[in-house]
């Protein structure tokens, strides 16, 4: 007689909806031969990382190699084959980060990463639009810049705003967290919980030109006020893609690594090695190009009608 198999023994996700995630990694793969962008697969471990404030990263041991990372993103490694002259790449990749563990959100997840040689974030924003055209049937696309969706939906400048007019609102709106927070702080926090659930889930919208304070690693356009070329995509009430047009000054890289690792000195994080490799080799020349990370899963979530995202995976790491 056969046991009754432990509850965590079985797949998360049924059949049909691993079936159906199958067709959406081969139609994604079929989407990018046909524009000549080319499939990499690059290492998951890392001595050093992209450097981010909020992103904690799983830390292992490895004989021989001491501590390393598991990658929250294959963006180092990507744009270190772009530096050596690689073209367009895409990658389908498992990610990994700490303290990640709710509806949206696991420890372990795929990410669909592609960098695109030549393009701009408008070009960028077309072909993920494209792209999810072709995976969820999407109708079109709206573009909308933070600046406006805060004035709509909130009647507040984003980047002329005091920290206490935007604290103020947060705490009108009854989202203020214990305590202080910096101007991004506040400003972040009243995106995730006022702006994105404000937004229209039927319409896919790509919300561009952030405040320049959070361009991660995108470029910086010199307008009044400067403005990060950055981009989120919001669509089914949940962010889909960040993207940016792509920095290229390997100085640059190292400035916002260290203002990242004292921001996370000030809320009492650990500090996190640079990837070396990847400043040597923007260093050595990184080309004009923009890049984009997607949320794979959260795309079969919305294909299959899931309301969570341990539905749509064979087996959740949490």
């Amino acid at each position: 007689m056969s046991r009754r198999p432990e509850p965590n023994a079985l797949p998360s996700a049924s059949i049909e909806v691993l079936r159906r995630r199958a067709d959406l990694l081969t139609r994604t793969r079929r989407f990018f031969a046909a524009r000549n962008v080319l499939e990499v697969d690059t290492p998951l471990l890392g001595a050093g990382l992209v450097v981010d404030a909020h992103i904690d990263p799983v830390e292992c041991a490895v004989d021989g190699l001491g501590r390393r990372y598991l990658l929250p993103s294959p963006e180092a490694p990507m744009k270190r084959l772009l530096a050596a002259g690689s073209g367009p790449i895409f990658q389908i990749a498992k990610a990994f980060r700490q303290g990640e563990r709710g509806r949206l959100h696991q420890p372990e997840f795929t990410m669909l990463e592609w960098y695109r040689p030549g393009f701009d974030e408008h070009d960028l924003m077309d072909e993920a639009g494209e792209l999810l055209r072709e995976l969820l049937d999407l109708p079109g696309w709206t573009k909308r810049t933070y600046g406006e969706v805060f004035e709509d939906l909130l009647d507040v400048d984003p980047h002329r705003a005091s920290v206490d007019v935007l604290a103020g609102i947060a705490r009108a709106e009854g989202v203020a967290p214990p305590g202080d927070a910096d101007r991004d702080g506040w400003l972040e926090l009243l995106f995730a919980t006022c702006i994105e659930p404000r937004l229209d889930p039927s319409v896919a919208t790509f919300v561009r030109d952030f405040p320049a304070s959070q361009a991660a690693l995108a470029t910086v356009r010199d307008d009044d006020p400067p403005v990060a070329r950055r981009f989120e995509l919001l669509y089914g009430g949940m962010e889909l893609c960040n993207g940016y047009h792509e920095l290229r000054d390997a100085d640059a890289h190292r400035e916002r690594f260290d203002a990242a690792n004292a921001a996370r000195a000030a809320i009492g994080k650990t500090r996190i090695e640079p990837d070396e490799a990847l400043l040597s080799a923007v260093e050595h020349g990184l080309p004009a190009c923009a890049g984009v990370a997607l949320g794979f899963d959260r795309v079969v979530m919305l294909a299959c009608g899931a309301s969570h995202i341990d539905d749509v995976l064979a087996f959740p790491a949490g």
